[in-house]
C-alpha cells in the first residue's frame, strides 16, 4: 500500500513539474515568421512588391528583438493578384511552414480571401496593402488588421472635397474586383450625401491596357468628375490614356481615387499635375518620414521613395512585434496577438500616436494632396502639396456605423 501511495505522489510530482515548465517554455518561445504576400510582378508591383519586403525587414531590425536574441524570419510570395493563388501561398506558409503573420495583401480580393483562411488558423493578417473597407467591416474577424486606408477614407477624403468644389457629377471606371466595386460604393454614397448625382459607370477587367472604350463613355456621360476607381498601373494608364483623349482639356476633371507615389513617378509631373487625391503617408512630410524613407530608398528597388502600403507595412510589423515582446513570445494564437495589439497604444515615427480600433482598423489622419506643377519641384521625388488635413475620426467609418460583428454596441 505504501508503494502504491509512494508511486502515485512520485506520478503527482512529475505532472506538476511538468506542469511548471510549460509556462516558461512558452515565455521563451521566441521565433516567429512573417510572410509578406503581394503582387511582386504586375501593376501593383511598385506600390507593394518586393520594396515592401524591405519595410518588413526594416521593421524587424528596428524592433530591437533581433538583438534580445529573438529569431525572425521574413519569407515572400507573388499572389499574382488571383485570391485562389493567394490562399494557396497562404496555407502552405501556415500548414507547413509555420508562418505566424501574413502582411502587405495588396489586391482586396486576394485580401478577403486570406482572410477567412487566416481566421481558420487562428494566424494573423496584417493588412497594409488591400483597400475594401469591408475588411474591418461586415467581413472583420478577431485575426486581421487593416493599418493604412481604406475605402472609406479615399471616398471621404477626394469623393467629399471635389464634390464640395463644383464637381457634382461623377461617372465611375471601376476595376472589375472587389476593391473596385467597393471604392465605388463608398465614393458614390459620399457624392450624393453632399448633393451630387451619380451619372453611371463602366467595369474593366484589372490590369487593363487599352481604356479608350471606358473614357468614350465617360466622355460621353459629359460627367464633371471622371472617377477612377482602380489602382496602380490600371490608374497610371486610364491617366495617360485620359490625356491623349482631351478629357481634361475639355473641361472634366479626373479623381484618381487611389494614387501612391510611385504612379506619380511613373507618370511624369507634366502628366500628373493638378491631380487630387488622399492619402494618410507621404515620405516628405516631417524629420521623422524623411529620415526613415531616405534609410528605406538606401536599400529598395530603384531606390524609390515608400508608398503609403509600404510605409503601413513597417509601422504594423513594429507593432505586431512589440505585442509579441509584451506577451513575453510566441503564443502561436493569432487572436491573441491581434487582441495585445489592440490593447497596446500604438505610436511609430511614420504615422504617430492612434488606437487600433476593436474591428481591427487603426485610426490615423489623412491628407487631401495635389500633385505639384513641375516647376513647384525643387528635388527628387518632391511631387506633393498638402491641400487638406483629414481627422483621424473623419477618415474611418465611425464605430457607430461598424458592421463588424466584434464591435459591440
Amino acid at each position: 500500500m505504501k508503494k502504491k501511495t509512494l508511486a502515485l505522489g512520485t506520478t503527482a510530482l512529475i505532472a506538476f513539474a511538468a506542469l511548471g515548465l510549460a509556462t516558461p517554455a512558452f515565455a521563451q518561445d521566441k521565433t516567429v515568421k512573417i510572410g509578406v504576400l503581394n503582387d511582386m510582378s504586375s501593376l501593383y508591383a511598385d506600390i507593394g512588391g518586393p520594396n515592401s519586403v524591405v519595410a518588413v525587414k526594416m521593421a524587424v531590425e528596428d524592433s530591437g528583438l533581433l538583438k534580445k536574441g529573438w529569431k525572425i524570419d521574413v519569407v515572400s510570395g507573388d499572389h499574382q493578384n488571383k485570391p485562389d493563388v493567394g490562399v494557396n501561398i497562404a496555407r502552405q506558409w501556415l500548414d507547413s511552414d509555420k508562418v505566424d503573420a501574413i502582411a502587405d495583401t495588396p489586391n482586396s480580393g486576394v485580401a478577403l480571401a486570406v482572410s477567412n483562411l487566416v481566421k481558420e488558423k487562428n494566424a494573423t493578417l496584417l493588412n497594409s496593402g488591400a483597400a475594401s473597407a469591408d475588411l474591418t467591416g461586415k467581413a472583420c474577424t478577431p485575426n486581421t488588421i487593416s493599418y493604412t486606408y481604406d475605402t472609406y477614407m479615399l471616398a471621404n477624403g477626394t469623393g467629399k472635397a471635389l464634390t464640395k468644389a463644383g464637381g457634382d457629377s461623377w461617372f465611375f471606371l471601376t476595376a472589375d474586383y472587389a476593391f473596385g466595386h467597393a471604392l465605388e460604393r463608398d465614393t458614390s454614397a459620399v457624392v450624393t450625401a453632399n448633393g451630387g448625382k451619380v451619372l453611371g459607370g463602366v467595369k474593366h477587367p484589372i490590369n487593363t491596357s487599352d481604356f479608350s472604350s471606358f473614357l468614350l463613355q465617360a466622355q460621353a456621360s459629359k460627367s464633371k468628375v471622371v472617377g477612377l476607381a482602380n489602382a496602380g498601373g490600371d490608374t497610371t494608364n486610364a491617366i495617360k490614356q485620359a490625356a491623349e483623349f482631351g478629357i481634361v482639356a475639355a473641361g472634366q476633371k479626373l479623381a484618381a481615387l487611389l494614387l501612391f507615389i510611385n504612379d506619380v513617378h511613373s507618370l511624369g509631373l507634366k502628366t500628373a499635375q493638378g491631380l487630387t487625391f488622399t492619402e494618410s503617408f507621404y515620405w516628405d512630410m516631417n524629420d521623422q518620414t524623411r529620415a526613415f524613407s531616405k534609410r528605406f530608398a538606401a536599400l529598395a528597388n530603384k531606390n524609390a521613395m515608400p508608398s503609403m502600403t509600404q510605409a503601413g507595412a513597417y509601422a504594423m510589423v513594429l507593432h505586431y512585434l512589440k505585442a509579441m515582446e509584451a506577451l513575453g513570445g510566441n503564443p502561436r494564437d493569432g487572436a491573441k496577438v491581434v487582441a495585445k495589439m489592440k490593447e497596446l497604444p500604438t505610436d511609430d515615427p511614420l504615422f504617430g500616436k492612434g488606437p487600433l480600433r476593436a474591428d481591427g482598423r487603426r485610426i490615423i489622419p489623412a491628407y487631401l494632396f495635389e500633385v505639384k506643377k513641375p516647376a513647384e519641384s525643387k528635388y527628387p521625388w518632391d511631387y506633393y502639396k498638402q491641400i487638406a488635413t483629414i481627422s483621424a475620426e473623419d477618415a474611418a467609418k465611425p464605430l457607430s456605423a461598424s458592421e463588424c460583428p466584434l464591435v459591440k454596441k
